[in-house]
């Protein structure tokens, strides 16, 4: 069956600590089929899961890419494509500036790489409302778009609104949040070297139906994040929907929240979909210890084995 299910992996943001060697020898020691590595410029994070560099595109010699090359055979991980997640739609100019230079770099090296994917934020100016953004959109997004379609590599954009406190307020900083902006956003720029990165946690959250786009997108699914999240009631009574997201709701692993996960790929795998899904770990409950955070990805494998089998044992 190879290439015709779907491959298991994680995001690589969670393991910072660790060379991209390293990270695969975790991927094998949990039975994961693939990692999403992350491709930050080297510099300091200003936010949780940000500035990680598994890759640096920027130092990316022939000798370095046949070398990864080498890791992914000798290892038997596939790299399901390459993760950086900036605002390249900032209010900041040099921000959204730096952004695009470093988004050019990681397509230009997933095509050197033979990855085909990188995933990302389409970004957004928060104060602004989405029409007052569209603009700065097709001027920054065309371009980018077709440079991944000559380099032959697929765009996915996360669908996480980027809106949990305060800096982040009111609209956050990624339009592609829900249906209405897709749907827009692929009727401007209809190439389909781009599409979504999707992650049904988001949808939960703000509470929309997290199966519907996977058969309304199914032809633009280009990669997936698996990530639960807990609403709690009691906080959400207390403070309202209008509060900051953070103060009701907390990522979880895959199984601990609210995601049926079962329906979910039932149908994803009717939809058609047979590329990767990694889990983006982002428990804070896991997060104390490197041992920790290894043992949140493989309890998260473990659990969702009940649904994607793994590929070393496919014939």
């Amino acid at each position: 069956m190879g290439n015709q299910t779907v491959k298991l992996g994680f995001v690589s943001a969670i393991l910072p600590e660790l060379s991209l060697e390293e990270v695969f020898a975790v991927a094998q020691k949990a039975g994961y089929d693939c990692v999403e590595v992350m491709c930050w410029p080297v510099s300091k994070a200003e936010r949780r899961y940000a500035g990680i560099t598994h890759i640096d595109v920027n130092s990316l010699t022939d000798a370095k890419v046949a070398e990864i090359k080498q890791l992914v055979e000798r290892t038997g991980i596939s790299i399901s494509g390459l993760g950086y997640y900036p605002n390249p739609l900032s209010a900041n100019e040099a921000e959204a500036s730096a952004a695009v230079t470093q988004l050019k770099q990681v397509i230009v090296a997933a095509n050197r790489l033979g990855v085909g994917v990188v995933n990302t934020f389409v970004g957004r100016n928060p104060v602004e409302s989405v029409d007052e953004n569209w603009p700065r959109f097709l001027e920054t997004w065309k371009p980018l778009v077709a440079l991944a379609e000559s380099n032959s590599v697929r765009i996915g954009i996360e669908n996480c609104p980027m809106l949990f406190t305060r800096d982040e307020w009111p609209g956050g900083k990624n339009l592609a949040s829900n249906p209405a902006v897709w749907r827009r956003m692929f009727e401007a720029i209809p190439s389909l070297a781009w599409g979504l990165n999707y992650d049904p946690s988001h949808m939960v959250w703000q509470n929309m139906n997290y199966l519907k786009p996977l058969r309304e997108f199914a032809d633009r699914l280009v990669h997936l994040h698996a990530k639960d999240v807990r609403v709690d009631q009691h906080l959400l009574d207390e403070v309202g929907t209008l509060a900051y997201p953070n103060l009701y709701h907390s990522p979880k692993l895959p199984g601990m929240g609210t995601v049926d996960w079962g329906r979910f790929f039932s149908v994803l795998t009717d939809a058609g979909y047979r590329g990767p899904i990694c889990v983006e770990v982002e428990d804070r409950a896991y997060e104390g210890s490197l041992a920790g955070r290894e043992a949140a990805l493989i309890q998260s494998a473990r659990y969702l084995r009940q649904f994607v089998w793994p590929e070393a044992r496919r014939e």
